[in-house]
């Protein structure tokens, strides 16, 4: 339940310093969280370090936690190395995907359906972190599944973000959808392609996207 908790606090603290609600600098004060999502401030604790290990926030000893916006050049280049990473990872499930392994990324990709059907984000966001994983390690390649799960929790959150707005969550399931077909027939060059483009125009979006958010927060739904 605890982890549950922060978690749900460290979603929803993620956003607010995405759309501008906390400042850069700005301390995270624990009591006031903890009143203001109706928790101890045990599950707040466990969700500002969440914030932290991703440089949402940076721990300052004896002074707190501090709210840091993200810089949009370093946030670029990892998703540009992120994009690179994923590309490998395909290439090599193209080539090494089991018949077993091949039904389960369909069984996700539908779960991933279902999860727009549903309107459920989260789900959505669950299920397709399920789906990227499930490539990392068919790619058969311990040292680089370690590499991509290193980056892919670094950029969580600023992925997870993006399914809020209106139409992704469509277009990420035809790219899935792609993906599926091409690991099919092993088209290695072709599933390499499509992770490096899935996930690369993700960086250059990311600003662009909170932007709109910021301005206009109704955009913010799952349809």
């Amino acid at each position: 339940m605890g982890t549950k908790q922060a978690n749900r606090i460290a979603d929803a603290l993620e956003e607010m310093v995405f759309t501008g609600q906390f400042q850069e600098g700005e301390r995270l004060d624990e009591m006031r969280l903890a009143k203001k999502f109706g928790v101890s401030r045990t599950p707040v604790r466990e969700a500002l370090q969440r914030l932290v290990a991703t440089d949402l926030a940076e721990q300052m000893p004896r002074r707190g936690v501090f709210v840091r916006q993200p810089n949009s050049i370093t946030l670029t280049e990892m998703f540009e190395t992120m994009a690179e990473v994923e590309g490998v990872c395909g290439r090599l499930a193209a080539q090494r995907m089991t018949a077993e392994g091949l039904a389960t990324l369909e069984t996700l990709n539908g779960l991933c359906l279902d999860a727009i059907e549903q309107d459920d984000t989260d789900g959505y966001s669950r299920h397709n972190e399920s789906f990227h994983h499930l490539i990392y390690r068919s790619a058969g390649n311990a040292f680089l599944e370690g590499e991509a799960l290193r980056l892919y929790r670094r950029l969580k959150p600023f992925r997870r973000v993006q399914f809020q707005m209106r139409g992704r969550m469509q277009e990420s399931v035809k790219e899935h959808e792609a993906l599926v077909e091409a690991f099919a027939v092993g088209h290695a060059e072709r599933a390499c392609d499509i992770l490096r483009s899935h996930v690369g125009t993700q960086g250059e979006r990311f600003f662009h996207q909170m932007a709109q958010l910021r301005r206009n927060p109704d955009i913010r739904i799952a349809s």
